[in-house]
């Protein structure tokens, strides 16, 4: 406890389902030196239902979107109603006055400029305003931001992500503001207007919809990568993942590829990827997947790191097997590959959910961390309830937040949201 409390004293003082369920928010995650601490900081609040699926920080505000209706402080004796999305002190855990209306599941969220924040998801209306999938709110007043009017024409926004005036977008539409953009489109900041030269004309022949399930982008903006329910980008073929410059004035897809994802896995996923993100140098990412299968040889239900640079045919460097349960969330710090899910096991290629562990692998139920040079599991071991699954991680100087649908995380009750300190 003493520990825990002095962590706690430290951030204060400084600087700082199924197959069809949308992934969690975009960004480039920032470096850490070391792995963070497997002792959870006391002083987070607590989400009392649902589940969260995105995490950002604006400031000093951690701001949680998700679909849940209450949430308590971290006393546990102040229950607040905060529907589908609320806002924290990151180096307090207090939590804000911040509680704008939104009508249904907020997926994702991207932090805006002048202490402001992007929503995406499946709502309908924001502060009982008329603005489907996106919006721009105040962080401090919970106020929409009327000059941002992007909005879908249906389904949802999974992935957000800023870079400079760029707003990127990534879901289950098929129209931006009227303008067809399938899956992914490049905004305007300030006005949300669509990019009139990005549209990366993505496709999924065959399938019920095209959808982007998670992207992130570079820290300097320069690429893409999106991984869901895609086929095609315009006439290439790209199966589950593609990579784009996205440096100029068009979404230009590369020659990158990679056949890793060609396996099918349990019949009717239409795609078993569910998160990526790159290092925080820009020079590879990791895809987490799903996919209720287990094999040495497929890539269902593993995390997988692949090389950005360099054209044509890239296999992964390595992959980590979980042996048959599912990894939905990933991110990547230099010092650690951190992976969440519903996995009870890694460095498991030869075991399987209805077997149990084979040769060498190791528990980590819920949470773990693997090498970014190895792929191999890391001692790191903190453990969490399974639930479902992690579904959000946020870096931030001092720690990694964690955003699940359990109240268990590190052996102690956090509902839903907890943090590791650095």
């Amino acid at each position: 406890m003493r520990r825990r409390l002095l962590a706690a004293a430290a951030l204060t003082s400084a600087a700082l389902i199924p197959a069809t369920l949308p992934g969690a928010p975009a960004r480039a995650d920032m470096a850490q030196s070391t792995v963070v601490s497997a002792n959870p900081v006391d002083f987070t609040p607590h989400v009392l239902d649902g589940t969260v699926w995105a995490l950002t920080v604006v400031g000093d505000t951690v701001v949680v979107g998700g679909n849940f209706t209450k949430v308590q402080d971290s006393a546990r004796r102040t229950t607040y109603n905060r529907r589908n999305i609320f806002a924290y002190g990151l180096r307090d855990g207090v939590v804000r006055s911040f509680a704008p209306q939104v009508d249904a599941p907020v997926y994702s969220l991207a932090a805006g400029a002048g202490s402001t924040v992007y929503l995406g998801g499946s709502f309908r209306t924001v502060n009982t305003v008329a603005q489907r999938g996106l919006a721009r709110v105040s962080v401090t007043t919970g106020a929409r931001l009327p000059a941002f009017t992007a909005k879908i024409n249906w389904g949802d926004v999974r992935a957000l992500a800023v870079r400079g005036t760029r707003l990127y977008a990534g879901g289950t539409f098929s129209a931006v503001n009227g303008v067809t953009r399938v899956g992914l489109a490049r905004l305007n900041t300030s006005s949300g207007a669509v990019d009139a030269g990005f549209n990366p004309r993505l496709s999924a022949p065959g399938l019920k919809r095209t959808r982007v399930e998670h992207f992130d982008v570079t820290p300097d903006g320069s690429r893409l990568v999106a991984v869901g329910a895609i086929l095609k980008v315009g006439s290439v073929n790209r199966k589950q993942i593609a990579l784009f410059n996205t440096s100029g004035a068009t979404a230009a897809v590369l020659s990158w590829y990679t056949d890793a994802y060609q396996a099918q896995c349990m019949p009717g996923f239409d795609t078993y990827l569910r998160q990526v993100k790159f290092s925080p140098d820009g020079r590879y990412f990791v895809v987490a997947a799903t996919g209720r299968d287990s094999a040495p040889t497929k890539l269902c239900d593993s995390a997988a790191r692949f090389e950005t640079t360099g054209g044509g045919k890239h296999n992964p460097t390595w992959v980590q097997h979980t042996g048959g349960d599912s990894l939905y969330a990933v991110a990547v710090t230099g010092s650690a590959v951190y992976l969440g899910g519903h996995q009870r096991y890694l460095n498991n290629p030869y075991g399987t959910d209805a077997k149990g562990p084979g040769p060498g692998a190791v528990s980590r139920p819920g949470i773990g961390a693997v090498s970014p040079t190895t792929g191999r599991a890391l001692a790191w071991n903190p453990t969490r309830l399974r639930g479902v699954g992690v579904r959000a991680f946020q870096v931030v100087p001092n720690g990694l937040i964690v955003g699940s649908d359990t109240d268990q995380l590190g052996k102690e009750y956090h509902g839903r949201v907890g943090m590791f300190p650095s």
